[in-house]
């Protein structure tokens, strides 16, 4: 008898099986980032559903998931997520593009550097979460807070790979450009802007984490809405599943963003060598 699998690579047209080949070759390879996280939630299922887990300690994922899509049904978790979803962007704007651009100028300016570096350097070594009592005192408990805090996370992991990425610019491509010409925009734009993207992206990522890590405190200490008051109101009531399914959500919408800021980086620097191949 022959197969499925025999009658289409007949009936295929040359060089269609290749092409069948390499589609199920890719799909494996996007698969398997996720089989440790599934064989996680299938352990966990199993011992929740063998008793070695209670509801009220850990709650197996099924039952999460039941919370989830109850709380789905009433629009309670889809308006505290885009709540929370709204402040990290909002952070990361503010934060990121003030970062960007003092990390532009003091790379490209040495007095810049002078004058402004040291006074970051000292303010970075401040934890962002032990301001978050003179912060309340400042802004109240209003969105003004998380703005804060959450600008001030994402803040120096984008200006300090900004700032390296300017300054460590191969100098040959840098003459190079001189030699043919080019005036200091096009030398900035062509020359110096692409060969700092990959600090540059490599900041980006790091601050994506620090920005959700700092909205979840922020939420859960003083807020009236979002994901971490989510959490901490389902505390007081020890609904667990609850708070379980604010920390899966967290945990999903970090791996989402870096997964934005990875595909963003592929498309922007296929020029570079280092991501030609994936």
């Amino acid at each position: 008898m022959t197969s499925v699998s025999e009658t289409a690579a007949q009936a295929a047209p040359p060089g269609r099986l290749p092409r069948l080949r390499f589609d199920l070759r890719r799909a494996g390879q996007t698969a398997l980032p996720w089989l440790l996280p599934g064989l996680l939630l299938l352990v966990w299922e199993l011992l929740g559903r063998t008793g070695h887990l209670t509801a009220a300690l850990l709650p197996a994922p099924s039952e999460v998931l039941t919370a989830g899509v109850t709380l789905i049904g009433t629009g309670e978790l889809l308006t505290h997520l885009w709540v929370s979803f709204t402040r990290a962007i909002s952070g990361l704007a503010v934060g990121g593009s003030l970062a960007f651009l003092l990390g532009l100028a003091n790379g490209l300016s040495r007095l810049s550097e002078r004058l402004t570096d040291t006074s970051i350097q000292m303010i970075r070594n401040i934890p962002a979460l032990s301001l978050i009592p003179l912060v309340i005192l400042w802004f109240g408990i209003e969105e003004g807070a998380k703005l804060f805090l959450v600008s001030l996370a994402v803040f120096f992991p984008i200006y300090v790979n900004t700032f390296h990425g300017i300054r460590t610019v191969d100098p040959q491509l840098v003459e190079m450009g001189k030699s043919y010409g080019m005036n200091r925009w096009d030398l900035f734009a062509r020359v110096v802007l692409p060969g700092a993207l990959p600090s540059i992206f490599v900041g980006l990522r790091y601050a994506l984490g620090l920005m959700w890590l700092t909205l979840i405190v922020a939420e859960t200490i003083a807020a009236q809405s979002g994901l971490g008051y989510l959490a901490m109101h389902a505390r007081e009531f020890m609904l667990t599943d609850v708070v379980v399914l604010a920390i899966l959500i967290y945990a999903l919408l970090g791996k989402l963003a870096d997964s934005i800021a990875r595909l963003l980086e592929r498309k922007t620097l296929r020029w570079h060598a280092a991501f030609r191949s994936e």
